[in-house]
């Protein structure tokens, strides 16, 4: 009985560690960078939005020339899911038109990195293993670059982490109504995290051991009633500013009304996967060799992403293949396949910031994994590597 009480305690501690050494990074690129660990960005298109709301007006009313805003109907909209709106519309009530976002941006991030070392945990992993996986979750790869500066595209992202990451942890515990919950809260936050919906019931169901539709049928029902609620909100908002339940604004862009393609279009697939599966991460310029700015490869940007593959193709080898697993490598497939249809795959970045997304499917391919509940010790190194390189290259980006 004694043995049983200590591992929550000793679970609590490592989760402690996670929070100091994650607190210290970001201090630390705080410093080297001259960016705010607090404070608000000067994107702070979510903050003018609850402010509309406030006033119980959809629109902005007026045009910021340095934020990108749906312009639809003689009017400006934000033009970015709205479910990221919701947390700063109650942090309004408090700090005004200043909320912090720089701070929340990273509140998001170590709160999905604390759920995915709760996911491991509860899949039967060992602490020191599952906290270094949850911390490259958030530190080895391009999601740094992303809790650095608390602009509405990282805002956007970095809530989708954090409600993905969530999700895989309750649905690995079976609690797959507030799963679903989270889950339906991420897609709000960036609509391909639809494709996480299968895998999240598929974790749920197989650890509530359903064995016969009905189990099935009885484990689903109440969360997938609640995640359609969040969509039939989302398609009324939509309905509310653009008469379209499935437009949340960006094809009001200007930059993508400009585009002779649009925002997603089969003819940017294979400029993307040169760039986003094949790019090399340096170029060589007149001043010399220089990281690239507008992005790479990004499974040497997010080397989780790399794991996840070997991983797979390990099981393939060895026939330890589950329907979880296939079912997440498959969806993780789709996903990435949809992401790179997109113009710009970012833009302006460290790496492929979209590919932030799809980091999720590592932990929960892990927690499937009954073979191998633990890391590698390439996984390590590859793990410690990457930390260092994302490290440098925010310190770039940013500085």
């Amino acid at each position: 009985m004694e043995s049983r009480k200590r591992k929550p305690e000793r679970a609590w501690l490592w989760a402690l560690a996670l929070a100091g050494v994650s607190a210290a990074l970001w201090y630390a690129l705080s410093r080297l960078t001259g960016q705010p660990v607090g404070g608000r960005s000067p994107y702070y298109t979510y903050t003018l939005q609850a402010m509309a709301w406030r006033r119980g007006s959809l629109s902005l009313g007026q045009d910021y020339p340095w934020l990108e805003l749906a312009v639809f109907g003689g009017d400006w909209y934000v033009s970015f899911p709205p479910v990221p709106t919701i947390p700063v519309y109650l942090l309004t009530f408090v700090f005004g038109e200043n909320v912090p976002d720089n701070l929340l941006v990273k509140l998001y991030a170590l709160i999905g990195m604390l759920a995915a070392f709760g996911a491991l945990r509860a899949a039967g992993w060992k602490s020191a293993p599952a906290a270094f996986a949850a911390l490259c979750t958030a530190f080895c790869g391009s999601a740094i670059a992303l809790s650095t500066v608390g602009a509405v595209w990282y805002q956007a992202q970095m809530l989708a982490f954090m409600t993905t990451l969530l999700a895989a942890h309750l649905a690995s515990r079976g609690r797959l109504t507030p799963a679903l919950l989270c889950y339906a809260l991420s897609v709000g936050c960036r609509p391909f995290n639809v494709a996480y919906g299968p895998l999240v019931m598929l974790m749920g169901l197989r650890r509530q051991g359903a064995a016969t539709l009905a189990d099935a049928a009885k484990g689903l029902w109440k969360g997938v009633a609640l995640g359609l609620c969040v969509a039939a909100g989302l398609a009324a908002y939509n309905w509310a500013r653009f008469g379209d339940p499935f437009e949340f604004g960006t094809n009001y862009l200007p930059e993508f009304m400009r585009s002779e393609h649009g925002q997603f279009s089969l003819e940017h697939l294979a400029g993307n996967v040169r760039s986003f599966l094949f790019g090399l991460p340096f170029e060589r310029t007149a001043d010399g060799w220089t990281l690239k700015s507008f992005g790479f490869s990004l499974f040497l940007a997010n080397p989780l992403l790399i794991c996840l593959l070997v991983r797979f193709a390990l099981d393939c080898a060895r026939g330890r293949l589950t329907a979880v697993k296939t079912a997440c490598f498959l969806l993780f497939a789709a996903q990435l396949f949809l992401l790179l249809l997109h113009r710009t795959f970012g833009g302006f970045q460290f790496g492929a910031r979209y590919a932030v997304d799809l980091v999720p499917y590592f932990v929960c391919y892990a927690c499937s994994d009954r073979g191998a509940r633990s890391l590698y010790p390439w996984e390590w190194a590859l793990g410690l590597a990457g930390i260092e390189f994302a490290l440098y290259g925010v310190a770039r980006v940013h500085l």
